[in-house]
């Protein structure tokens, strides 16, 4: 599976989508053809007890194909995307920070997927993102893979985890492509629950196994949102 992730960073970090751009973004998402599963992002606050983080984006999305060619239908030139590229799509959204980055899905089980998410709200995925270089990618990979995965999914209350590698593809829309070497995904019930995972004892075990990396630069990036899902096929 692949997916394609849009990502709004806006400038002033205490800047929020209004209402009905929401609702705009959400239906410009629900009308992709051939979409399988489809989330839309807003901050949420979950704060690391390691590293103090940049703000999340403004609003991000999270787009699922079974293949690659509908994910590159949908950012294309006739694609259901580019009408969130139009000078008046989205007025509260800051389009200054846009990216966007197709990859290859890899899902890994964990203990309890069953969501408990309170009455009204919404669960909160931590989003990680590794922007720079490794020094050898494919053992940095593979250490992340087998040290790393199994200690993520010890995350007390963890409902899901995917983690997302490089991959090439063709987009017309018009914002840079972003390039990370790595992302991954840890969903909770709750930005409460998210909180108390990453306050917990595995989390410094993650820190740990953190600095045992492979040479790699610039860190990585967590993003605290809260997740709507919209589509599910």
């Amino acid at each position: 599976m692949f997916t394609l992730f849009l990502t709004f960073h806006a400038r002033d970090a205490a800047a929020r989508a209004s209402e009905a751009d929401l609702a705009r973004a959400i239906e410009v998402a629900r009308g992709i053809p051939d979409l399988r599963r489809g989330l839309v992002f807003t901050p949420d606050k979950a704060p690391d007890p390691f590293v103090d983080y940049p703000p999340p984006p403004q609003l991000a999305f999270q787009l699922y194909f079974d293949a690659i060619a509908p994910l590159e239908a949908a950012a294309g030139r006739n694609g259901a995307l580019q009408a969130l590229a139009q000078r008046d799509a989205l007025p509260s959204v800051d389009k200054g920070g846009v990216a966007q980055q197709a990859m290859l899905v890899r899902a890994h089980p964990v203990p309890d997927p069953v969501f408990r998410t309170p009455a009204g709200g919404f669960p909160c995925s931590d989003i990680i993102h590794y922007p720079g270089k490794a020094e050898d990618l494919n053992a940095w990979l593979a250490f992340y893979f087998e040290s790393h995965v199994p200690l993520m999914k010890r995350l007390p209350g963890i409902r899901e985890l995917e983690l997302y590698t490089r991959i090439d593809w063709v987009s017309a829309l018009p914002w840079p492509k972003a390039e990370h070497m790595q992302r991954n995904k840890v969903v909770f019930d709750s930005a409460d629950a998210a909180t108390a995972a990453l306050q917990s004892p595995i989390r410094a075990e993650m820190r740990a196994d953190f600095l045992k990396f492979p040479r790699f630069t610039e860190g990585n990036r967590h993003n605290p949102m809260a997740t709507r899902e919209i589509v599910r096929r």
